[in-house]
């Protein structure tokens, strides 16, 4: 008994909390009904007329002009110097010089080391013999405010340069 009446309270209880929406919902019609929505016509485009092609018989644009010479390829030269592309790379080699800076330099028992900063932030260490840079670098030396890179420059014609570079603690990374 006691059952059948706590349940017939809450049917009620929940029933006499039973919101009252007439009057929102009577605004909400009211403001869609003073709503004027103002949409901009389209613009008018104009036709052009039809354009006929009519150089059907001249040199297509997109051939090779019949009167330009060919250009002339270097011939490859083969005992020419060559990096070894079959050396595993290191560190340094995934940044190019100019996004390098050198921040500084230490020694450890008579070795010398330079630090070089990326422009991503990381800092690394580098010593003689250690490769830099994009194109086959190697320091080849280091003194207090600099380090001088060797590189090895393609010059076209599938042999390299050796090109020196020198890196002081007053250039940043990126000049």
């Amino acid at each position: 008994m006691i059952r059948s009446f706590l349940s017939l309270i809450t049917l009620f209880l929940i029933a006499g909390c039973s919101p009252q929406l007439d009057d929102l919902q009577a605004y909400t019609q009211n403001v869609k009904e003073r709503a004027q929505p103002q949409v901009e016509p389209y613009p008018e485009f104009k036709t052009h007329p039809p354009f006929n092609y009519t150089a059907s018989d001249l040199r297509s644009p997109f051939d090779r002009p019949r009167n330009a010479a060919v250009p002339v390829a270097k011939s490859r030269v083969e005992n020419c110097l060559q990096p070894n592309f079959q050396r595993p790379k290191q560190a340094l080699e995934a940044y190019g010089v100019d996004a390098l800076a050198l921040s500084g330099n230490f020694s450890v028992k008579g070795d010398k080391w330079a630090l070089l900063k990326s422009n991503d932030g990381v800092l690394h260490k580098a010593k003689v013999g250690s490769r830099i840079g994009l194109f086959y670098g190697k320091i080849t030396q280091i003194n207090t405010d600099s380090i001088t890179i060797e590189q090895l420059l393609p010059d076209g014609a599938g042999c390299w340069q050796r090109k020196t570079t020198t890196m002081t603690t007053a250039s940043k990374a990126g000049e």
